[in-house]
């Protein structure tokens, strides 16, 4: 493709002709070769503009970049930008054809629900006759193929790469999370979204955002680059809910739990198999547990309608769905139940938790398994804790995925949020293996085991290395040797 196309849209200052063909776009110099454009992006750790005389030493004929090299090469076409990586975006697009305006990409951000949303939007359009995409923190997909996936939302180039073959397989709607860093690094620049969902917002991420108003604004500014035309879906229970769609060019619609909105919800009844549900005035039986996955499904029900299906056929698709994978699933045996499920945030945990209790009898004991993520937000640690130890009868605090922090110094920062009566009911154990063994040890018949933070994860990351864990699978083990 010619440079002059990949750049069309874009505001650059050009040094050089730009009448030149490009087989590849780079951000990572060890991957450019012949014929390649490179651009330059500041990271956190790495400033791309470094490897600029690397990347034109292994072949690359254009460099686009936040600022100029000293020196010129004359051989080279250099093309200066405001921010590379909203450019990178953009180039992407045009790249593989603008991908996202040949399909309906609706795209949903919020602190939690996000993965449990678009895998049903998934699999709902599927059973509703479409050819679907999706991309998820679990996995890609195309209809039912199954791509790998290693980040929330992938860089851009991948992003359209992966649209450009949905778009290729035929595919007429892609539901995809959108996480808040993916719209600070602007890695969805350049998409056209046929429309946006909103969640929920509670602590997370702090780590990278410093603030919740960065935060905030970070999900906002998903909806600030909805295009016209477009739909906006927020859940106005949530009190930033409104805030995320006050300056989008989108057609705004609400969902609810509590208050009058374009799509209502009540819970009728809860039990660990589903939820009766009234939405709309129209009762029906959903397999999700937990007044959480209730706002969930609302999300679901009004995204369908708004993509044209009829809400008659929606809800009878809806009551069809299950649990996604590593959301509130079970694992049974010899009287007690073992819920796996990938809260990892305060808000998450506190949900989960109170769903449990809402269900359980007073003769049931409850056992959380717990820990909290190396490298990432230490803030929300003291105060998972805090959540576990308050709805649980007892807890085992352990190991997450430490990452490079050592663990032991992670579970010293959860210990700080509990008060003494609750380290009397807490135990420390740092192998996450042994921690699972041990809630089954103290359950008797009849109890409720919650192991919470990694889900549908099938690895432990510690010091850099993934080892194979799967909550799932250790918790059947333990209750089949420990229980029989």
């Amino acid at each position: 493709m010619k440079l002059k196309d990949i750049i069309k849209g874009i505001e650059c200052e050009l040094h050089g002709s730009a009448d030149i063909e490009i087989k590849s776009i780079e951000f990572d110099s060890r991957r450019v070769s012949e014929d390649c454009l490179f651009v330059a992006q500041r990271g956190t750790k790495v400033d791309g503009h470094s490897f600029i005389g690397q990347a034109i030493s292994q072949g690359a004929v254009a460099v686009v970049c936040e600022a100029l090299p000293a020196d010129l090469n004359p051989n080279q076409t250099y093309l200066k930008v405001d921010d590379s990586s909203q450019a990178l975006g953009f180039m992407a697009s045009n790249f593989y054809g603008n991908p996202s305006a040949r399909l309906r990409l609706v795209g949903i951000t919020g602190t939690n629900g996000k993965t449990t949303t678009v895998t049903l939007l998934h699999r709902m359009f599927r059973m509703a006759g479409h050819h679907v995409g999706l991309l998820s923190t679990i996995v890609n997909r195309i209809d039912e193929e199954e791509i790998a996936s290693t980040h929330t939302t992938p860089d851009a180039l991948e992003l359209n790469r992966l649209l450009a073959t949905m778009v290729e397989a035929g595919c007429d709607y892609c539901f995809m999370e959108v996480s808040s860093h993916s719209v600070v690094q602007h890695r969805i620049a350049g998409l056209t979204f046929f429309g946006g969902i909103f969640s929920n917002i509670t602590h997370d991420h702090l780590d990278f955002h410093k603030t919740m108003a960065a935060y905030i604004a970070a999900k906002k500014g998903f909806f600030d680059g909805l295009p016209k035309g477009s739909f906006a879906l927020t859940n106005i229970d949530d009190r930033n809910g409104m805030v995320m769609v006050q300056n989008t060019r989108a057609e705004v619609h609400t969902y609810s739990l509590q208050r009058m909105a374009d799509f209502r919800c009540k819970v009728v009844e809860e039990s660990f198999s589903g939820m009766q549900l009234n939405i709309d005035g129209k009762e029906v039986w959903c397999r999700l547990v937990g007044r959480f996955n209730a706002y969930n499904i609302m999300a679901i029900y009004g995204t369908a309608v708004l993509c044209g299906i009829e809400r008659s056929e929606a809800i009878v698709l809806l009551s069809k769905l299950e649990a996604a994978e590593g959301r509130f699933q079970y694992v049974e045996g010899h009287g007690v139940t073992a819920i796996v499920d990938y809260a990892h945030t305060p808000d998450a945990l506190q949900n989960v938790i109170a769903t449990i209790n809402d269900i359980r009898r007073d003769s049931q004991q409850l056992i959380t398994v717990v820990g909290c993520g190396g490298d990432r937000d230490r803030t929300k640690r003291p105060e998972m804790a805090r959540i576990a130890a308050e709805g649980s009868d007892h807890v085992v605090l352990t190991s997450d995925n430490p990452r490079s922090e050592n663990p032991d110094a992670i579970l010293d920062d959860m210990e700080a949020g509990l008060n003494s009566d609750q380290l009397c009911r807490t135990v420390r154990i740092t192998d996450r293996r042994q921690a699972i063994r041990t809630a089954c040890m103290i359950a008797r018949e009849g109890d409720i085991i919650l192991i919470a933070g990694k889900g549908h994860e099938k690895y432990q990351d510690i010091a850099g290395v993934k080892h194979h864990f799967d909550d799932r699978e250790e918790a059947a083990k333990c209750i089949n040797e420990i229980l029989k």
